[in-house]
């Protein structure tokens, strides 16, 4: 069976996706939906990362509100700086060693990070063990690097069952 339908979730996503974006609920759009919804997990299947268990679903909601929040915030701190002289900007690439030992939680944080404005992931070392971030703002890259740690990289250990480096 996995062989054949090896993600039934994606399954189902995709072809709810597909039904929402074709804006028609139509016999032949569901066949559709359900035949893309199929092949499309059974030809990636070899391209997707494994994703780990979560372990705290409510630390993940938490988590959630957090992201979002910091978002708005961050929306808030950038449209000052931007607006506001430039000689109050202080751009800088900061260096952050991780912990995070998973590839698919590893992806994550970085995507956390380069959602919230003013910040973006601009690599990662070959081993996996330094992530580089671009930064608008860093007057102190120390803060920056324990903001990631303590505001993202920490719970998403204590979220998914993953391991460390």
């Amino acid at each position: 069976m996995k062989r054949w339908l090896p993600n039934p979730a994606l399954t189902l996503l995709l072809a709810l996706l597909w039904l929402l974006l074709a804006n028609t609920w139509s016999f032949g759009q569901l066949l559709l939906a359900l035949f893309l919804g199929w092949a499309i997990p059974l030809l990636a299947n070899g391209f997707l990362v494994p994703v780990p268990a979560v372990r705290r679903p409510l630390c993940l909601l938490r988590f959630v509100g957090r992201v979002v929040g910091d978002i708005v915030m961050a929306n808030l701190h950038v449209a000052k700086l931007v607006l506001g002289p430039k000689n109050r900007l202080h751009p800088a690439f900061v260096e952050v060693p991780m912990d995070i030992g998973d590839e698919f939680v590893l992806a994550v944080l970085t995507s956390i990070v380069s959602l919230t404005p003013g910040t973006v992931s601009a690599g990662l070392s070959p081993d996996r063990r330094v992530l580089l971030l671009h930064v608008l703002d860093a007057p102190n890259p120390d803060e920056i690097v324990e903001q990631v740690k303590t505001r993202y990289e920490a719970p998403l250990l204590e979220i998914f069952e993953c391991s460390r480096m």
